[in-house]
């Protein structure tokens, strides 16, 4: 059924309508990341966007496409960080890890996700593989390039990865069990870049240097070397 929409909420629609699903899917992902998807809800989300709840369905819908809006949005912002991670294990296991400590929500919001939908089909699945592909494929192309070691297979490495970057911040506690320190303090953030620069060895291509030889290269780009 339409949702009618009074004169004052129209004038806002007319307005600034950018502005306000900016707003809405702020909101969202701070609600869904705090609750997950089952446990947010609508009122809440246009509480936290200072919006009319007729006005939030009015732009997305449901709660389901509200959440699938979500999704896309931060997977578009992650693939681009993903295209800017450094080639070298050295710098990228590091890149990663202060992703991870910056994105916390996105996380959490996994977090969630892994509770409530277990082996049940993800909301949005299919684009999200596609993302994932594209992500193996990434490292597939370090592979290539002699970055990385090929004698595994992308998607361990992938996995591998995303495992010692996240885990950390994603499982506070067990870090402080552990190590004695919160994953959100500095020393311990300082010490972690540090193992996992020197852990990244494991990463390597053995003949990496001989690639480097013809030509530093960084995010697949290739430059002479002076």
């Amino acid at each position: 059924m339409a949702i009618r929409l009074d004169s004052s909420s129209r004038t806002t629609v007319a307005r600034n309508p950018e502005r306000s699903r900016e707003r809405i899917l702020n909101a969202a992902f701070k609600e869904f990341a705090a609750k997950g998807f089952a446990g947010a809800r609508v009122d809440q989300i246009a509480r936290r966007a200072g919006i009319n709840k007729r006005m939030l369905y009015h732009y997305f819908g449901d709660k389901e496409s509200l959440f699938r809006h979500v999704l896309r949005r931060k997977m578009a912002e992650r693939k681009t960080w993903g295209i800017a991670t450094p080639d070298e294990p050295a710098e990228s296991l590091p890149y990663w890890f202060d992703l991870a400590c910056k994105d916390l929500d996105w996380i959490r919001l996994l977090e969630w996700e892994a509770l409530q939908f277990l082996d049940k089909s993800l909301i949005d699945e299919e684009r999200r593989g596609a993302a994932t592909a594209d992500a193996v494929a990434r490292i597939a192309r370090r592979q290539k390039l002699g970055f990385l070691d090929d004698t595994f297979s992308p998607e361990q490495i992938l996995l591998a990865m995303v495992g010692l970057t996240w885990f950390p911040v994603a499982f506070p506690q067990l870090t402080r069990l552990v190590t004695g320190q919160s994953p959100f303090n500095q020393d311990f953030q300082t010490a972690q870049r540090e193992f996992l620069r020197r852990f990244a060895q494991a990463f390597s291509k053995n003949d990496h240097r001989k690639t480097a030889q013809n030509g530093s290269r960084r995010n697949g780009h290739a430059k002479e070397v002076k």
